[in-house]
């Protein structure tokens, strides 16, 4: 009996500390937006489900040691690099002393993603070292206070996307925070500190939250990360204030469930995200998922090379062509692509993620039609190597859909014969659309050699939306 006593009040003050009292404004209005109608989410969705691409960039502090301190590298990936080499504070901070951008231009920096055909941008505004790229006022440790260059770094990173078109999203690590008392594993640094997470999440995750959703122009997203799990009421009093403060900006999975926990969700947990204003599916890092069914909208993130953060010895970078085969076949599967870059500490990118960047641009210029707005593959095998998108026809424009088919080498025999109903009324590649390719009932002749080398698209014109004959086998993709 002692020991069942016991556990029920340690769980009552767990209960206590971890979750504060919310305000009366917040609890006036808990998750907002967990009963919108279809309409207006569809509404809120569109501009996402349209860009399918976007670039992430992992910036700050940890980009100046590279993934090496005082000769050691770091275990795991580079922008860990505080935890995992257990750096004092106060040698972290002297590091933010040397974190001085002078290169850094932001407005090249959405051109070039831009020229790569992303849609969108999503930052870390703090990372889990607790950092901030701009200028806080819930806390000191910032870029303007704590660095040489002394200037907000997501000001003009904002005013660059207004001008160039490109939306732009914030990362922010609501759970874990190394530096400051009462966040996530500040306790490997702050030993016998009595500051409790929530009181951390009152004092620096909302004023933070509140002051980007100020500060900086419409958000497109907020890209929360690891979860807060079994904390779902932070994470509604989270949802209230964005809700509260105006912003449409989506809302990743990660504000509540972490990401390694993302392919296990099922019925009442995706109901619980559903409740709290979830928007879209956040995979785990790198992951591209087999057969996403759980929810419409999800999305990949993934590197270029190994790390997110910038690490000096990093080599091992995705050729050009694997990463635009990894975008087809997100996209093929109804999701977004959110490409990583890590900016050196001077503010550059490093040269072989721009020589990537613009050759995914160079691709995306002759074939983006095929993946912007597009649909998921209707087809649960294809008859030939590559991967399939569809695009229907816009309401009442009286013009056919499109089936894209990705080809990543010749077909056998140079044919492909569509297992629909529905008449072809025309097919073309998308590099040569001025010339249509030989059409006999179902089946298109593939004349060699195909236009690119790493993907070439076949645009398939048809009547009505695509009514697929299920009599082939299931293939693996």
């Amino acid at each position: 009996m002692k020991r069942l006593t016991c556990r029920i009040l340690v769980t009552a003050l767990a209960l206590s500390v971890v979750v504060p009292m919310a305000t009366a404004q917040e609890a006036a209005n808990p998750a907002p937006y967990a009963n919108e109608t279809p309409a207006k989410h569809d509404a809120r969705m569109q501009w996402w489900r349209e860009a399918r691409f976007g670039m992430f960039i992992h910036w700050g502090v940890y980009a100046v040691p590279g993934g090496n301190y005082k000769g050691k590298e770091s275990p795991g990936v580079a922008e860990w690099i505080m935890r995992n080499l257990q750096i004092p504070k106060d040698e972290y901070e002297a590091i933010a002393k040397q974190f001085n951008p002078v290169k850094y231009d932001p407005d090249a920096w959405v051109r070039l993603a831009k020229d790569a055909g992303m849609k969108y941008i999503v930052i870390t505004s703090k990372h889990h070292d607790g950092f901030a790229l701009f200028d806080t006022k819930a806390s000191d440790w910032n870029v303007v206070k704590a660095t040489p260059y002394g200037k907000d770094l997501l000001k003009p990173l904002a005013e660059a996307c207004k001008r160039h078109g490109i939306r732009l999203g914030f990362y922010y690590s609501q759970s874990k925070d190394w530096y400051h008392p009462g966040g996530g594993d500040s306790q490997l640094w702050d030993r016998g500190s009595k500051v409790s997470f929530g009181e951390y999440f009152d004092k620096i995750a909302m004023p933070q939250i509140k002051e980007l959703l100020a500060g900086y122009g419409d958000i497109g997203t907020l890209w929360f990360d690891s979860g807060m799990p079994d904390q779902r009421a932070l994470a509604e009093r989270m949802v209230t204030v964005i809700r509260d403060a105006g912003s449409d900006a989506l809302l990743s999975s990660r504000l509540l469930v972490g990401g390694k926990h993302t392919p296990g969700l099922r019925g009442a947990k995706l109901d619980e995200l559903r409740e709290v204003g979830i928007d879209y599916l956040s995979y785990p890092d790198k992951m591209i998922p087999h057969n996403p069914d759980q929810w419409r909208d999800w999305e990949t993130c993934m590197t270029m090379n190994e790390n997110w953060g910038y690490r000096a010895s990093d080599n091992k970078w995705k050729s050009t062509g694997r990463l635009v085969h990894m975008l087809i076949e997100i996209v093929s599967k109804g999701g977004n692509f959110l490409l990583n870059v890590g900016p050196k500490g001077d503010g550059s990118f490093p040269d072989e993620a721009v020589d990537r960047l613009k050759g995914m641009g160079e691709w995306m210029k002759v074939n983006g039609e095929a993946i912007y707005g597009t649909e998921r593959s209707p087809f649960e095998s294809l008859p030939f190597n590559g991967s399939c998108t569809w695009k229907p026809a816009a309401a009442g424009s009286g013009k056919p859909g499109t089936i894209y088919l990705y080809l990543f080498g010749l077909p056998a025999k140079g044919m492909i014969t569509l297992p629909i109903t529905n008449p072809i009324t025309r097919a073309y590649f998308l590099a040569q659309p001025d010339t249509a390719l030989k059409v006999e009932d179902k089946t298109i002749t593939v004349p060699a050699p195909l236009p690119d080398p790493i993907a070439t698209v076949v645009a398939v014109e048809i009547a009505g939306e695509p009514d697929v004959i299920e009599e082939t086998p299931r293939q693996e993709r």
